[in-house]
């Protein structure tokens, strides 16, 4: 009884959260600008946001969960949060307060079987860390079962007690809010949020399957097998269970730990680096990727220099949260950063529409536009050039092209909310070691050697270009021929999208022109009536609420721009 109470108090908890900022960003950013207040919410939108943040920040320490991971995927958007953001959020990835020690012997010695004195030699009270649906303690494997393993120190993950009903709860909890956005037309055109919960809320059961988790991590060591870059840890099944995780130690210099990394020697550059081709190893070559790269989860352990000089190696650990790429986005997503290492728009949208996050009905040819000039301006810069720019460049580039990109169909398709995460916090990680660190820089080289890869079918594609080519060329005189002739009839037209938008606007703003101009006649015609017909006089002034309310909220739904 006493655990029901406390999931249904978590669940409303969770929910009055996201109803009052709901509310507020409702207010903020669509009421306040439709009014003639823009510059008035804009200025106060960097206080707001770090409000948000410090308040989830609260709320996702006192209930843990599922609320962890949401902040630490925030905490890592170094390179699109801004800094007062994620600074506000980044100690989550620390400051999970851990489960006493009684309960965790409990929960182990029942999945178990047997004491954790017969068990282990020696286990650490102390957690080494403490994450959102377990921790983790140091601990010695006993002299047989390190005969048969092969090593003797380890690292036992032992489930939250409850955590079960927990995850319930917060799914429960993300599923209704899921709901509320859905029934925002900008939301529910872009994105289906109740698929995307169903796709985390499977991901959330498999991380809290330790025996998943076990058989993920020997899967990414053989696909790193004879790599020197990457170490993953061996797993001693003996002393595993579903709730129970016995694996080496392999803890090292985390990945983020800047001056530790200085101290032995190593560049944090040269592992931003590293990192970022390790990341793209698994998303674009492998199809097997880590999907919770954040700082907890990666070491950069000192060894003997390599052939290559390197005398270091990043060592992944917690697979419980993996992903895969299919064959077809596989390929598609090698497209696609190959067009964007060329500055290529027409290819990128094109590698877009075929990966499926776009759909084939969708005009383009605005947001090719928009991406030739993002290129121009932006393309090329590293985060930290990014800062410098004046903000008011940025302030024109969305209200340029803001209307463009919200009007088209995006879509998320299946397995793609993985591969965001997983993209995400390794941008955020890279640009958190080097503050120099240029997506580019890296980006390029890596595009380079999937096209040197592919040099035997980039020569097919060659041939069947020039085929293609040849073909239009031989159609081009009739295609003339028909052009001409529709001229002479008069049956072209011109679409001109952005005329059209522009013209949408003016006409809702001068239909608003009027009402306001109805309820100002409406209010004074009552105000001066009422004193010798109080009937008619109130009701006109009630009536002006009418136009009043056009006036101030018309266009809600439509700003967006035409759908395709």
């Amino acid at each position: 009884m006493a655990d029901a109470t406390g999931s249904r108090a978590r669940y409303r908890r969770i929910l009055r959260f996201a109803a009052r900022y709901m509310v507020q960003a409702w207010w903020y950013e669509l009421v306040l600008p439709h009014v003639g207040l823009g510059r008035l919410a804009a200025r106060g939108r960097a206080r707001r946001l770090r409000n948000i943040a410090r308040h989830f920040h609260g709320l996702a320490v006192s209930l843990g969960g599922l609320m962890i991971k949401v902040g630490q995927f925030m905490s890592s958007r170094l390179d699109v949060l801004p800094p007062e953001i994620t600074k506000e959020l980044e100690g989550l990835q620390d400051e999970v307060p851990p489960v006493d020690f009684p309960a965790i012997r409990a929960l182990a010695e029942a999945e178990l079987g047997v004491s954790l004195e017969r068990a282990y030699e020696w286990v650490d009270e102390v957690p080494v860390a403490a994450a959102s649906l377990g921790q983790a303690h140091r601990a010695r494997l006993t002299p047989a079962d390190a005969a048969d393993t092969g090593f003797a120190d380890v690292v036992v993950k032992v489930q939250r007690p409850g955590i079960d009903a927990i995850v319930d709860t917060d799914l429960a909890a993300l599923r209704r809010v899921a709901g509320w956005l859905s029934r925002v037309r900008v939301v529910r055109d872009h994105v289906d949020l109740p698929e995307l919960i169903e796709e985390f809320a499977h991901t959330s059961r498999e991380e809290i399957d330790y025996l998943h988790e076990a058989q993920n991590a020997e899967r990414f060591a053989a696909g790193f097998e004879g790599d020197a870059r990457v170490a993953a840890p061996d797993i001693a099944w003996e002393r595993t269970t579903r709730r129970v995780l016995t694996l080496a130690d392999v803890t090292a210099i985390k990945i983020n730990d800047v001056d530790g990394l200085r101290a032995a020697g190593i560049d944090p550059a040269a592992v931003a680096k590293e990192f970022a081709n390790v990341m793209f190893d698994q998303l674009f070559v492998d199809g097997f990727f880590h999907a919770d790269p954040h700082p907890g989860n990666i070491f950069v352990t000192p060894i003997e220099p390599d052939g290559s000089g390197r005398a270091w190696r990043l060592t992944f650990v917690d697979f419980g949260m993996m992903g895969e790429v299919p064959d077809g986005l596989r390929h598609g997503l090698q497209r696609l950063i190959i067009a964007v290492a060329s500055r290529n728009s027409s290819q990128m949208i094109d590698s877009i529409r075929d990966v499926g996050m776009l759909l084939p009905s969708a005009d383009t040819a605005e947001l090719e536009r928009a991406m030739t000039a993002l290129f121009a301006r932006f393309g090329g810069m590293g985060f930290a050039e990014l800062q410098q720019v004046d903000p008011r460049e940025f302030r024109d580039f969305a209200v340029e092209f803001g209307d463009v990109v919200r009007s088209l169909p995006f879509q998320l398709p299946e397995n793609f909310l993985l591969i965001v995460r997983a993209i995400s916090l390794t941008s955020g990680m890279c640009s958190s070691l080097d503050p120099q660190f240029n997506i580019w820089n890296a980006v390029e080289p890596y595009a380079g050697q999937l096209l040197r890869d592919e040099r035997g079918n980039l020569t097919q594609a060659v041939a069947r270009e020039a085929v293609s080519t040849a073909g239009v060329l031989a159609r081009l005189p009739r295609r003339l021929d028909d052009l001409a002739t529709r001229i002479e009839e008069g049956r072209v037209s011109v679409e001109a999208p952005r005329v059209d938008a522009r013209l949408r606007v003016l006409e809702r703003l001068g239909r608003r022109v009027v009402s306001a101009v109805l309820f100002a006649g409406l209010l004074v015609a009552g105000a001066v009536l009422r004193p010798d017909e109080p009937m008619f006089g109130t009701v006109l002034m009630a009536l002006s609420v009418i136009p009043l309310l056009h006036a101030l909220f018309a266009g809600l739904g439509g700003r967006r721009g035409p759908r395709s």
